[in-house]
């Protein structure tokens, strides 16, 4: 292979151009905003640099955290806090999360942090998944349908919804177990209960956290990625938007609108197919961070933060992280000060365009729900005068509709492989190997 055109400056595009020029492959790579990294961006808010989207990784592969090493970032791995994570149920109950669980089903049902969230009643009935002959949940269209078959109503409703709202921004209903949470169909029928499938895929997974981070922000990894695509000679073109994708040509329209067709060997789509219709379910996101002085959050009373039923009365936020509570590099850089963000669901045409930080007033609408909120789940009184610096991202929601890509383009990234950054890094890396083996 000669040539290749990659669609996509996220990090699937980003890292594909850069594996293949990498072996002497001759890359065109077209991204139609001005900016690379996708969602894996920076911003600076009350002086402190910040992740705008993703702040971590799942350790459920070692393909980041490898990545990080080959890209000289192996040193700057972190863990997080061990305090872990909260939850608060559709009723406005809160509780630890709990330790053995996946996408919040739980390893262990009748644990006493599990019963802490369900009842005695709710893990009685988790409990019986081990009762269950295997098939039974094992042909299930989604994950809330496997969960509810297997485990009940109560164990979906109070911990698997609020876990997946906030990783996921959807509802479990509407996500495909086999994208979210690869093998564990197949582990349920070999181990023969859905408990036993969720310590078995955990037991696999890389020892320590769940997750880890990078000192200093995830970005750095799109940092090293982009350094790299100007040590192997990528031709980036940004402003370049793909009018159509084929096989083995792209027509772009450039930054003055000039139609252009790129011929290659091979091409690579980190996006949908243009021509494939608007997901109509597709929803947006709003991140609010808050920078706030107030030493009663030294304590960290929700740990690393606290998931959100989308059905909880009196809260809007869908999530919060304490992040200076849960990055012990970031409280240092804050310097006493609490770095705070909740997710929102937003409407997909609303506010300014995906990826743009906007400041905010503590004192506005969105100021004043954001403080609200974080008292509410905090349990700690936030008020405007504490807040020293705010700003607002809006994202896009997950694409959940398939890629619609022609036969022969190579799909990866979230529109074919779904969000997450462990996911997008391992499919990536492993579909350009197929590619350079054929």
């Amino acid at each position: 292979m000669r040539d290749a055109v990659v669609v996509g400056g996220g990090v699937a595009g980003l890292l594909a151009a850069r594996d293949l020029a990498k072996a002497g492959v001759h890359v065109v790579l077209v991204e139609a905003s001005g900016t690379l990294g996708g969602m894996i961006r920076r911003h600076t808010v009350a002086g402190i640099d910040l992740d705008m989207a993703a702040e971590s990784f799942a350790t459920r592969t070692d393909a980041v955290a490898s990545l990080a090493i080959e890209l000289g970032l192996g040193n700057e791995l972190v863990d997080p806090d061990p305090r872990g994570a909260w939850l608060m149920t559709r009723d406005g109950r809160t509780a630890p999360m709990p330790a053995t669980g996946l996408l919040g089903i739980p390893g262990v049902p009748m644990a006493a942090d599990v019963l802490a969230v369900v009842g005695q009643a709710g893990g009685l009935r988790a409990q019986m998944d081990s009762l269950l002959p295997s098939l039974v949940g094992s042909r299930a269209a989604s994950l809330g349908e496997l969960v509810r078959k297997r485990m009940g109503a109560k164990v979906l409703d109070d911990l698997v919804v609020p876990v997946v709202a906030g990783v996921h921004s959807t509802h479990p209903d509407d996500l495909d177990p086999d994208r979210v949470a690869p093998g564990l169909r197949e582990a349920l029928l070999r181990d023969g209960s859905l408990a036993r499938a969720v310590v078995t895929l955990r037991e696999r997974a890389t020892a320590g956290s769940a997750v880890r981070g990078i000192r200093g922000g995830i970005v750095r990894i799109v940092d090293e990625l982009i350094a790299d695509l100007e040590t192997y000679r990528v031709d980036v073109r940004l402003h370049t938007r793909a009018l159509r994708i084929e096989r083995a040509a792209v027509e772009v329209a450039g930054p003055d609108g000039e139609v252009e067709r790129l011929v290659a060997d091979h091409v690579v789509a980190t996006v949908p197919d243009p021509e494939r219709a608007a997901s109509p379910s597709r929803t947006g996101i709003e991140l609010v961070t808050l920078v706030v002085e107030q030493p009663e959050l030294d304590a960290a009373p929700r740990g690393s933060g606290i998931l959100v039923h989308p059905d909880a009365t009196g809260v809007r936020a869908k999530a919060l992280t304490h992040a200076t509570a849960k990055w012990p590099w970031l409280a240092q850089a804050a310097d006493g000060r609490h770095v705070l963000r909740l997710s929102y669901r937003a409407d997909q045409a609303d506010g300014a365009d995906p990826g743009t930080s906007l400041p905010v007033d503590p004192r506005d609408e969105t100021g004043a729900r954001a403080t609200a909120d974080a008292t509410a789940l905090l349990g700690v009184h936030v008020t405007p005068e504490q807040v020293v610096g705010a700003a607002r991202v809006r994202w896009s929601g997950p694409d959940t509709e398939p890629a619609g890509l022609a036969e022969g383009v190579i799909g990866t990234g979230e529109a074919s492989t779904g969000r997450g950054l462990a996911g997008i890094v391992g499919t990536t890396r492993s579909a350009v190997r197929d590619l350079l083996a054929s």
